[in-house]
């Protein structure tokens, strides 16, 4: 519990410990509990009353952390006061009582007014520092992203060589640790290259990609289709054409609970563009062939 201890809060502590306890046995008995030194309640001479003694008292104890922590120690259990013993049996206990819990009431009401302030500044700041950390993380992941885009434009320039080919297929796999996706690389299953596989929402996907000149053509559809559908029921497949496909290409991976999705550079520079993550990308077009049958929805139709 935090507190700030204010002199506004000291005053209206030594009020609710003044009016609490009437006779100096319930008083110094109270003290100890709350940390009070044994030396210092033993120094309360017998013609000194009880006002000048708490005054000498909480001049003192604001000077130091341990009284400080009395301090605490001591408007905690003033609050927690349901009862009011020390107070009975005079001739007004009543008055007494009452403005006893006047005093109380009053301290709990501060304390409470300031714990609600300070919550408020803990939120604000806690506010601040993730708002601060979320900053920096935008910050390193625009830099990535345009790491992964400057990276992309490079292989460009070698767009259908065989080098060009295989650097596509590492850079690929940086974009989906990057999107923190899980994949693995490409491997050879039965004698048949497999581009590598990555899982979005829950559903495997094997890849293929294609870093040519050329968009994907129906016999690369027809290849991959083979892929895909050789190996366990609900297998899906992704691919990657940079270039795009032809119209017969489209037509002939669509179809009726099409196990194909179709990406371009389009749906890539979404992704580089800091306007999508992938897997959303991914997603997006997966719901679209799940409506209408059509494996390929282009980046520019998305909000359709």
């Amino acid at each position: 519990m935090k507190t700030r201890l204010t002199p506004y809060y000291i005053s209206l502590t030594y009020d609710a410990c003044l009016r609490s306890f009437w006779r100096k046995a319930a008083l110094s008995k109270f003290l100890r509990q709350c940390g009070v030194k044994g030396a210092f309640i033993a120094a309360w001479a017998p013609d000194e009353c009880k006002r000048d003694f708490l005054d000498r008292l909480f001049a003192e104890l604001p000077t130091s952390d341990a009284g400080r922590l009395g301090l605490l120690r001591m408007s905690t259990f003033l609050m927690d006061q349901q009862s009011f013993p020390d107070l009975q049996g005079w001739e007004d206990s009543a008055q007494k009582i009452k403005d006893a819990r006047e005093a109380v009431s009053n301290l709990r009401a501060y304390h409470a007014k300031q714990q609600d302030e300070l919550q408020s500044q803990d939120d604000n700041l806690k506010a601040k520092r993730e708002f601060s950390k979320r900053q920096e993380e935008v910050g390193r992941s625009q830099q990535t992203l345009q790491k992964l885009n400057d990276r992309l434009n490079a292989l460009s320039r070698e767009l259908g060589s065989q080098q060009a080919g295989y650097d596509f297929q590492e850079w690929f796999y940086d974009l989906l640790t990057f999107s923190e996706l899980p994949s693995r690389k490409p491997y050879v299953h039965q004698g048949r290259q497999i581009d590598g596989s990555l899982t979005v929402s829950g559903t495997t996907y094997l890849v293929e990609l294609k870093f040519t000149a050329e968009q994907a053509s129906a016999t690369d559809i027809d290849t991959f289709h083979k892929k895909v559908t050789s190996k366990a029921d609900n297998t899906m497949g992704v691919m990657l054409s940079i270039s795009g496909y032809s119209s017969v290409a489209r037509q002939e991976a669509s179809g009726e609970r099409t196990p194909l999705l179709l990406l371009d550079h389009g749906h890539i520079y979404l992704v580089l563009g800091g306007i999508m993550g992938l897997a959303d990308v991914i997603d997006r077009v997966r719901r679209h062939a799940s409506q209408t049958g059509e494996a390929y929805l282009a980046s520019a139709d998305f909000g359709g």
